[in-house]
């Protein structure tokens, strides 16, 4: 089976950073900081769709000096790495034991990604990634469909593992397996709403479902 996860939210505990880098750069750019819950709306989406859902209205410039300054302040406080969620090392370690294969689908840049799998020591942890910046932003399938046919996978033998909205809705729009978290940026009533196999309250339930 491909197992493809989402990042931020679902394997990486970086949901303070991301809200506190968002809101950072939105006094930079002299826009009003959004509240935690509404920085965490959006986690997931590709930083122009993020942006532009944040602030709709708003004109493009102040929203790409915005950007510039996310990519700013996460760049500082990436000096110290976010913590994975407890279980995620040896549940992925048992799943490719185990003969499936492993992916990442996220709304980080690609930059943000090998720079995060890096500092793990992870360049080559997942058979395959995707990121928002190389691809459609969720929650359009196109990374989990490029995702496939990089890994010879048919949608059968595929499952999507997220904590937004997104995450469930692209892979609901491809009839994928999907299955939430519950610990992430959404609750488990918007993760419901694209009907999810099962919402986990720990990454390690996810070796129960498979096996």
């Amino acid at each position: 089976m491909l197992v493809i996860f989402d990042w931020d939210g679902t394997l990486l505990n970086s949901l303070a950073k991301i809200t506190q880098c968002m809101q950072l750069a939105a006094t930079d750019a002299g826009l009003e900081p959004r509240s935690e819950s509404e920085v965490h709306g959006i986690i997931g989406l590709g930083i122009p769709q993020a942006l532009a859902t944040l602030y709709p209205g708003v004109p493009q410039a102040p929203l790409d000096v915005m950007r510039d300054r996310y990519s700013h302040h996460f760049l500082i406080k990436d000096q110290s790495p976010c913590d994975l969620y407890p279980g995620v090392s040896d549940t992925l370690a048992e799943l490719k034991s185990g003969g499936h294969h492993i992916a990442v689908a996220t709304g980080k840049s690609r930059r943000g990604l090998d720079r995060v799998l890096g500092n793990l020591g992870w360049e080559n942890h997942f058979h395959a990634t995707r990121c928002a910046d190389e691809t459609s932003s969720k929650p359009d399938p196109l990374m989990l469909s490029e995702l496939m046919a990089e890994l010879d996978c048919n949608v059968e033998d595929a499952m999507m593992v997220g904590d937004t909205e997104f995450d469930l809705e692209m892979a609901s729009r491809l009839s994928m397996r999907r299955v939430g978290v519950s610990y992430g940026a959404h609750s488990p009533q918007r993760l419901s709403l694209h009907n999810p196999e099962l919402i986990i309250d720990e990454i390690k339930d996810l070796l129960r479902i498979i096996q």
